[in-house]
């Protein structure tokens, strides 16, 4: 398997043998279900589809086209899918958990990040603000110019404003696996990964 469905715990710290703290994520990686597999002669491309066991999922709550698809699997709140050219070993129904994934593993990991809501650039964007003295009246947090004039006579995409801060996807690559626990399903990561406490996450194992 290239990757699994997971929901972050939070975060603590491990102590080695040697006396160093080493800060870890974790997070409860699996069990998943594989819901589909895709093929290329069928579906263009070669992938699979897992789904995340959660409880409280009722079948009531599915669409008819939804409760098909899931027909014969157990309740899954979370659908994802996974690229990968090895589909002959995968089969609908069988169950996928952090077995895969061993200590010194690295590993990418997904998710969204906590939301802020409206914010300006100062908080946004680190940026400075002007100067606090000098005549200057209530612009400590304004952005100053965005723009010249004539030419090119209007903003420029892109140009950093105020706005609505997180709540978009974040990848963070090459994470350090330092320990993988199929029978609790447990995953603890080096470091921080994005999303806040009990969300929904994606890892995959990292291709370079």
């Amino acid at each position: 398997m290239m990757g699994i469905i997971g929901r972050k715990l939070g975060m603590t710290q491990l102590f080695p043998e040697n006396g160093e703290a080493i800060a870890v994520t974790a997070i409860e990686a699996g069990p998943s279900v594989v819901t589909q597999v895709k093929n290329r002669a069928k579906d263009g491309y070669n992938a699979i589809q897992l789904g995340f066991v959660a409880s409280g999922v009722k079948q009531l709550h599915l669409t008819a086209p939804e409760k098909g698809h899931l027909k014969g699997i157990d309740e899954v709140r979370y659908l994802r899918e996974f690229r990968t050219e090895d589909i002959s070993s995968v089969k609908r129904g069988s169950k996928v958990d952090v077995g895969f994934l061993k200590p010194g593993d690295l590993i990418n990991v997904s998710g969204f990040s906590k939301g802020k809501g409206f914010a300006g650039v100062v908080k946004r964007y680190h940026f400075a603000g002007g100067p606090k003295t000098h005549g200057q009246t209530d612009r400590h947090r304004a952005p100053g110019s965005i723009g010249a004039t004539t030419s090119p006579g209007r903003v420029l995409k892109g140009k950093r404003m105020a706005g609505h801060m997180g709540n978009r996807k974040v990848t963070v690559r090459n994470l350090e696996v330092i320990e993988s626990d199929p029978s609790r399903n447990l995953l603890l990561v080096k470091g921080a990964v994005p999303t806040a406490k009990g969300g929904l996450l994606i890892i995959e194992k990292a291709r370079w």
